[in-house]
This record gives structure tokens, sequence and C-alpha cells, in this order.
């Protein structure tokens, strides 16, 4: 058993690491998604830079794949840690892809997958008020508190929520993937467009925000030359 949960890991891995939100813009419109829009390998900029129904393909496929591996996982026996190892397998795929150099998107669709079938209650209710922020713009702020409140949730409401074995895997396993979130979040690159930032005023704006700046329409609507980052990437094809 042991040598078939390594496999699965590595697998959930190489499933998150394939990066639908960049493959799509390189094949329907012929560009390096890091280079627009918001930078983001993610359905968000695919819905600003390429099209709302690409968009939504991004989002059913990225949210898929957390889904996917629970249920692999669930299916050939492994037991609640070894499901939740494999979630964060399949995040930190995502989030640091092998297929891109080990960059990507930020994950937020493939957590949202993960703790669904994990805790179906506890998922559906935190993407519920994710949701709900983001018809206020705070698509962002909504995803990094429903991701921080899953492993307090889990833990002190582990009753309520249906949870009947012991809740301290699950809610090991979501802490990592909240400190997954932090990291990925505060460690992307900075962009020209924040040159002038302090790095507490960076830090900040990535943390609560998920971007450099403040102002969302100037940051996600950047030109290209204001997408670039700190260290050298591939320039897109059209520029």
């Amino acid at each position: 058993m042991t040598a078939i949960f390594i496999l699965t890991v590595i697998g959930a891995y190489l499933l998150g690491a394939v990066p639908a939100a960049y493959l799509i813009a390189k094949w329907v419109r012929g560009i390096d998604l890091r280079q627009y829009g918001s930078g983001n390998i993610g359905a968000a900029n695919v819905i600003t830079t390429v099209s709302k129904r690409w968009g939504v393909a991004v989002v059913a496929f990225d949210l898929l794949k957390g889904v996917a591996a629970i249920y692999i996982a669930r299916w050939i026996g492994l037991d609640i840690a070894q499901q939740a190892a494999v979630g964060v397998a399949v995040i930190v795929g995502h989030n640091w892809s092998v297929f891109l150099r080990f960059s990507s998107g930020r994950g937020g669709l493939a957590i949202a997958g993960v703790a669904i079938t994990l805790s179906p209650p506890l998922g559906l209710s935190l993407v519920t008020f994710t949701l709900i922020l983001g018809l206020f713009r705070q698509l962002a702020l909504g995803m990094l508190i429903a991701v921080a409140a899953l492993p307090i949730c889990s833990w002190f409401l582990s009753q309520p929520l249906g949870i009947t074995d012991d809740p301290l895997p699950l809610t090991l396993g979501f802490m990592v993937i909240l400190v997954l979130t932090l990291i990925r979040r505060a460690t992307v690159p900075r962009s020209a467009i924040s040159a002038s930032l302090s790095t507490a005023d960076l830090l900040l704006n990535r943390l609560l925000f998920d971007r450099d700046i403040r102002n969302r329409e100037a940051w996600i609507h950047r030109t290209p030359a204001q997408t670039e980052r700190d260290e050298p990437e591939t320039k897109p094809e059209r520029d």
C-alpha cells in the first residue's frame, strides 16, 4: 500500500501540474498568459484575455483536478490522512507546475475541489462564502478567509460538519493547504508595475488581494511591459 500511496501522490502532482489556462491561451490566442492581464495562470485571467467561454472550461478543469485526485485516492482504499496528502499534492502541482518551470496559478479552484470532496458541507459552505465576496470584487480576499477557515472549522465543527473520523488528519491537511496558499501569494516575482512599492505594502497587497497593487482595474489591464517580472521569463509570441 505504501508504493500505491507514493504513486498516487506523484500522479496527483502531475495532474495538478497540467496548466489548462496557459495551454488554452496558447492554443486560442497564441499568447503567453503570464504576460497579459493579471499575469496569473488561472481562469480569471483567461476570462479577461481570451474569453468567458474558455474561462469556464478552465474553471471546470481546475476544479475537477482536486475532485478527481481525492476520488481516485478513496477508490483505491487510501485512508483520510493519505487522501489529504493526495489533495495537497494536486495543489502543489497546480501552484508549482513542472511543465512551467515550477510556476503556475494560485490553486484556488484545485483547493475548492479538494475541500468539497474531503468534506462536502465544509467545502461547499466556504466556496459559497468566497463567491459571495466575489460579487463585491473581493474574490481573492474571500478565498484567503475561506482557506484560513478550513482547518479551524474542520477541528472545532467536526461533528456538525459530519466529520465522524478523527478530525486531526483533515485539519492538518487543511493547515498545510493554508501555508501553501500564503507561500504562493507571497513569493511571486515582483512585477514592473509595483516597482515603487515598499516590500511591506507589496506583501500586504499579495496576501489580502493576490496582486501587487491595490488598484484592481490597473492590475488586470496591465500592458505586457508592466507584467514583466524580476526574473527572466519567456516573451509572448505576439507583442
